[in-house]
C-alpha cells in the first residue's frame, strides 16, 4: 500500500523534479518491507490463495453438538416421514453420544471411536443411516455454517485388515412354492385381500407399505386409465394399454403431523405397470367385494394405515401361527394352523419386491430400462437419457409373468382360493368412489 507524501523528488542539484515522493506501508509477515516488486507480488499470490481456501479465516463461534443437531435439523427440507427418521436418530444416538463435545472439537480419531460402536451396536443398515446422518452433519458444518475448517470423516485408501464391504442383505433361495405359501397363509389371517396383496408386491414390484396402502380404486387395472384424473395422460394411456391391463402408481399414503396424508412415491417415481390377467382377475373380484376407495382394506375394512401391519400381518403370515377354533360371535376369528414359510424366516415383506425384480430377470430378454423403470430406479447416464420403455417390452413383461403364474401355481396343483362374492348391484349400493379425497403432501 502506498500514498504520496506531497513531495517531489531532488534531483542532484537539491531541485524538486516532477516525480512524486511516495511512501509504503507494506511489508511481509515479520513486518520487514519487502527487499523488490518480485517479493511483493509473490506474497500477494499466496494471501489469495488463503481467501480461495479459507485458511486462516475466522470460524463461528464454537457451538455444543446438541445445540448445532438443533440447528441442522430445523435447516432440513425432506418429505414428513424422512424428518421424523431423522429426528429419530439424531435424537437415540448422535446427540446422545455426543452429548458432552464441541462441535469443532471431534477430531478424526473420535469419529472413528464412534464409526465402530454405532457399527457394533446396531444392525447394517440402521448403522449406515446413523453414519450418513453424521457425515451430513458435519459436510455442512464446514460448508454451509463454517464451524469447522474441515470434517473429521477422512477417507483414505484401504489400510490394515481386509475386510468386506457389506453391500446387500445375503439372500436365501426364495422359490414360488415359498410365495404361495405366505400368500396362501395370508388369506387365513386376512382373507382375499390377504392373498391378492402377497402376490401383487410378488408381481408388481410395487414399495410396501407406502405405494401398497395407498394403492386407490381409481389407480387400479379395473379403473384404469378411465379413470385417470389428467386428460392428457388419460389418452395417451387409452391408446396405448387398449390390450393390456394396467395400474398406477401415483401416490403413497403415511402420516405426517398425526394426519393420514397421500404423497408421491418414493424418489418420485410415478409408473404405470402393466399386470398379467390372472393379477388384474384377482384385483377386479377384490375391489367388487367392497366399496371403499383403497383397494388392499384390514381384517376390519378399514385402510391399513391404522394397523400393525407386521405384529397383525406379515409376522403370522411368515413365521406362521397356531390353530384358533372358533367361538360363539367369533366365527370370523377361526382359522387353521399356518405353517412358516421357512425360505422367508426373518425376512421383511420388502422381499417379495426383490423376487419380483429377480423374475423379470430370469429370462434374460427383457430389456434393463423396463425392469428399472416398472421398480421405480432410474437408470443412470447415457443409457437412462436415451433408453425408453416400449409397448413390445411391456408385452413380453406381461407374457412372462402370465407363464410364471400358470407354470409355478396353476400348472403345478398348488391351491387357490374362491374368488369373493361381489356386492349386489342397485339403487342400495351406489357406485363406490375412486379415490379417498386424503391432502395430497405437496413439496417445492
Amino acid at each position: 500500500m502506498k500514498w504520496w507524501t506531497g513531495e517531489y523528488k531532488l534531483d542532484d542539484g537539491g531541485r524538486p523534479t516532477t516525480t512524486k515522493l511516495y511512501k509504503s506501508a507494506s511489508k511481509n509477515l515479520d513486518g520487514m518491507p519487502f527487499a523488490d516488486e518480485n517479493e511483493a507480488f509473490t506474497f500477494g499470490l499466496d494471501r489469495e490463495s488463503d481467501v480461495r481456501n479459507r485458511r486462516g479465516q475466522r470460524s463461528a463461534a464454537p457451538i455444543s453438538m446438541s445445540d448445532y443437531c438443533d440447528l441442522w435439523f430445523e435447516g432440513v427440507s425432506l418429505r414428513s416421514n424422512s424428518m421424523t427418521a431423522y429426528e429419530s436418530r439424531l435424537s437415540a444416538v448422535i446427540r446422545p453420544y455426543w452429548a458432552q463435545s464441541k462441535l469443532d472439537e471431534i477430531t478424526p480419531i473420535q469419529y472413528d471411536a464412534f464409526r465402530k460402536y454405532v457399527q457394533a451396536k446396531y444392525s447394517h443398515n440402521y448403522a449406515n443411516a446413523i453414519l450418513g446422518i453424521f457425515k451430513m452433519l458435519m459436510d455442512d458444518a464446514v460448508v454451509k455454517y463454517k464451524y469447522r475448517e474441515e470434517s473429521p470423516i477422512v477417507e483414505q485408501k484401504r489400510r490394515g485388515l481386509y475386510k468386506k464391504k457389506q453391500v446387500r442383505r445375503a439372500k436365501r433361495q426364495l422359490s414360488i412354492r415359498s410365495v404361495h405359501q405366505a400368500a396362501q397363509n395370508a388369506y387365513y389371517v386376512w382373507g382375499f385381500a390377504g392373498w391378492t396383496y402377497i402376490w401383487t408386491i410378488a408381481f408388481t414390484g410395487l414399495r410396501p407399505p407406502g405405494e401398497m396402502f395407498g394403492l386407490q380404486r381409481g389407480y387400479a387395472s379395473p379403473y384404469w386409465p378411465a379413470c385417470e384424473p389428467d386428460a392428457e395422460l388419460r389418452e395417451e394411456a387409452l391408446q396405448r394399454y387398449e390390450s393390456l391391463h394396467a395400474l398406477r402408481v401415483q401416490h403413497q399414503t403415511y402420516r405426517a403431523d398425526g394426519q393420514a396424508v397421500l404423497a408421491a412415491p418414493k424418489y418420485d417415481s410415478w409408473r404405470t405397470i402393466v399386470i398379467p390377467p390372472f393379477l388384474h382377475a384377482m384385483h377386479q373380484a377384490l375391489l367388487a367385494s367392497h366399496d371403499q376407495p383403497w383397494v388392499f382394506l384390514s381384517m376390519q375394512g378399514k385402510p391399513l394405515l391404522r394397523t400393525d401391519f407386521d405384529n397383525t400381518y406379515w409376522f403370522p403370515i411368515r413365521d406362521g401361527a397356531e390353530e384358533r377354533v372358533s367361538r360363539p360371535g367369533y366365527e370370523r376369528w377361526a382359522r387353521p394352523e399356518l405353517p412358516a414359510v421357512a425360505e422367508m424366516a426373518g425376512e421383511d415383506i420388502y422381499r417379495l419386491r426383490h423376487w419380483a425384480k429377480a423374475k423379470l430377470d430370469e429370462p434374460g430378454d427383457i430389456p434393463r430400462v423396463a425392469v428399472e423403470e416398472r421398480m421405480g430406479h432410474e437408470l443412470p447416464g447415457v443409457e437412462g437419457t436415451y433408453s425408453e420403455v416400449t409397448l413390445a417390452m411391456e408385452e413380453r413383461i406381461v407374457g412372462h409373468l402370465q407363464e410364471v403364474w400358470e407354470k409355478g401355481v396353476v400348472g403345478a396343483g398348488l391351491w387357490t382360493p374362491n374368488f369373493p362374492m361381489p356386492l349386489p348391484d342397485g339403487p342400495a349400493n351406489p357406485a363406490p368412489p375412486l379415490f379417498s379425497g386424503l391432502p395430497v403432501l405437496e413439496y417445492e
